[in-house]
């Protein structure tokens, strides 16, 4: 009985590595590992300039954050794509393309 289950679920796959909350977390965890590296390296006079606070410091840590923030958020609710409605949506595109294109043939 399990086995009939089985065959009427729809497949199912994860969008995965290509899910842009991915690519994006990926970039500003980057980004702030590099702002921390850099803000060993700030100079007095740059603190100066921003008040005596050590701005690549701190952006790069909530850089940081929200880029794991980003990773966490598609790891934990991942986006799902239905196969069988896929293939469902691809054959009616289909079918509606070329049931366009045989009605435009006569008329040209």
């Amino acid at each position: 009985m399990s086995h009939d289950n089985a065959q009427s679920e729809p497949t199912r796959s994860k969008a995965g590595l290509f899910d842009v909350r991915n690519i994006v977390g990926a970039l500003l965890f980057l980004y702030g590992v590099i702002l921390v590296i850099t803000s060993f390296s700030t100079s007095d006079a740059q603190r100066a300039k921003a008040d005596g606070i050590n701005a690549n410091l701190w952006v790069g840590l909530v850089l940081l954050v929200v880029g794991a923030l980003f990773v966490v958020w598609a790891v934990t609710r991942p986006i799902v794509v239905d196969e069988e409605q896929l293939e469902r949506d691809k054959r009616e595109v289909d079918e509606i393309a070329a049931r366009s294109h045989g009605v435009a043939g006569p008329e040209e």
